[in-house]
């Protein structure tokens, strides 16, 4: 009997401790944090979220305003003050500009650039542009009231040619729009000068010209992967854009 009772005793230590290092490891998991750009917003990464929740990993996905540089990097900054522990901040296009701000706070341990703008201090969204061949972003703009939004033409076009006409109208039905004050705002001082970055090229890009993301991921000594893929290349190859997310959450120096 009392034999018994030592083994089943030795089980419930043993299950106990199991349990003990599961919600550790848990624990030490980084807050995944996506920053959607211009003419999207949070909901583009769901595939992403969905698969890193299940995984155990904490999540946010950062709603931008995009009224300007500052209130888009106050947001992503009242995320990263939200997270508990470590934090990898995840922006794609323009959310590279918040990211490349926000990241220079000590809980972010690494930046994933995704088809992204990476501005060094003092450049502005049009000047960086301007460091690669030019695009026709521009010829699809609609402006109303002093935001910016992307024609349905635009999405189907330059954006997201590579998805299907459902996904297609699903991001031209929920983009966010920009105001004009962002093309003017001024980037401040790097945080891929001191963090370790990731940058994912899309190959097919017509928002961002890909040798302008080669120029700008060597710049910022970031590992590249590149990808056949239109400028949301998050939707239209997600298992490979999670796959880089979960390598610099796993990253050791």
């Amino acid at each position: 009997m009392k034999t018994i009772k030592f083994l089943i005793l030795s089980v419930m230590v043993l299950f106990g401790t199991v349990n003990v290092y599961a919600q550790n490891a848990a624990a030490t998991k980084p807050t995944i944090i996506f920053v959607h750009g211009i003419w999207a917003d949070g909901s583009s990464w769901t595939s992403q979220i969905l698969a890193l929740q299940a995984k155990g990993y904490p999540v946010i996905s950062v709603q931008n305003p995009i009224t300007s540089l500052a209130d888009d990097v106050a947001a992503t900054k009242r995320a990263i003050d939200q997270a508990k522990g470590n934090v990898i901040l995840v922006g794609h296009s323009w959310g590279g500009f918040v990211i490349t701000q926000a990241g220079n706070n000590p809980k972010v341990t690494g930046l994933v650039y995704v088809a992204a703008l990476v501005p060094d201090e003092g450049e502005t969204l049009p000047t960086l542009s301007a460091k690669g061949p030019a695009v026709t972003l521009s010829n699809y703009f609609e402006p109303v009231n002093g935001f910016v939004y992307l024609s349905k033409e635009g999405v189907k076009t330059v954006f997201a040619q590579d998805l299907s006409a459902k996904q297609q109208d699903l991001i031209y039905a929920t983009q966010t729009p920009a105001s004009q004050q962002v093309f003017g705002d001024k980037s401040g001082v790097p945080a891929w000068k001191t963090k370790p970055s990731w940058y994912i090229l899309a190959k097919s890009d017509k928002a961002i010209n890909p040798e302008l993301e080669r120029f700008m991921a060597k710049r910022a000594n970031a590992k590249t992967t590149e990808i056949e893929a239109s400028h949301v290349v998050m939707v239209s190859h997600p298992k490979e854009v999670l796959e880089i997310i979960e390598a610099a959450a796993n990253f050791k120096k």
